[in-house]
């Protein structure tokens, strides 16, 4: 049986996590079916936005009770080659050419946190819970460090990352983790007109700018600049570029 529910309203893809009688965890079948449906998204070139939630109560509360006694028992290389599986999949939305958005409602929590920041947008409800509790059973939040270092400070990554409490929707938007948070009623529609928003605007733009931001993770600033340049040009030379230049002259 499919464990995740593929959708698609115009050029807005939904996929939703379906395990609701799991809380949405993370298991091997799961993970596959989520890299498979964002690599299908990603050659689509009607879509204009990717939309990740779970279904019943929560968003996702990380690996289950399999994955977790699975671990217990493999040895050093078969979990490093799940962690590998899962890393591809937080890898993922960034490499992706459209916006990859979290709509998160109850909990999002671990491997779910982990899914969350792993996206480039988040929105959450206004009763949303996060966290990285992994620690408490002696494990490490390892792969989405390098995510979370990226989006808040040294001093908060230290801290949700090692001290491994549950926080606000309200929390992670004054972290810079949540980007928007809307009431729990009526939630799905205002996560729908906001992913909608990019059908309206420049594909070729927000591809471009998208690509820009994640590149620069890379170099120091007076790189980012010239790399800056060189896509500003190339952002010129396109149609929709030109299209607008013209309309606005018009």
């Amino acid at each position: 049986m499919p464990e995740l529910l593929i959708e698609t309203n115009g050029s807005i893809r939904t996929l939703t996590l379906d395990r609701p009688e799991k809380r949405n965890a993370l298991n091997d079948g799961l993970v596959a079916e989520l890299k498979s449906a964002l690599k299908a998204a990603d050659a689509d070139e009607s879509l204009r936005a990717v939309v990740i939630r779970g279904a019943g109560k929560d968003f996702c509360s990380g690996a289950d009770l399999s994955a977790l006694q699975k671990i217990a028992a493999a040895s050093y290389e078969e979990n490093f080659d799940d962690a590998k599986s899962l890393a591809e999949l937080f890898a993922m939305p960034r490499k992706m050419k459209v916006p990859v958005i979290a709509a998160v409602h109850g909990r999002a929590l671990a491997g779910g946190c982990g899914l969350a920041t792993a996206c480039d947008i988040v929105l959450a409800t206004e009763s949303a819970r996060f966290g990285y509790p992994e620690v408490k059973i002696g494990f490490v939040p390892a792969i989405v460090t390098a995510f979370l270092r990226r989006n808040v400070s040294e001093k908060r990554a230290f801290e949700l990352l090692t001290r491994g409490f549950e926080f606000t929707a309200q929390e992670a938007n004054f972290l810079g983790l949540v980007n928007r948070i809307f009431p729990d009623e009526g939630f799905e529609a205002a996560v729908t007109d906001y992913a909608s928003t990019y059908a309206k605007l420049s594909a070729s733009a927000v591809q471009l700018t998208k690509s820009l931001l994640y590149r620069m993770d890379n170099f120091g600033f007076e790189e980012s600049v010239e790399i800056g340049s060189e896509v500003n040009a190339e952002a010129r030379m396109t149609d929709d570029c030109r299209k607008g230049i013209r309309k606005f002259l018009e």
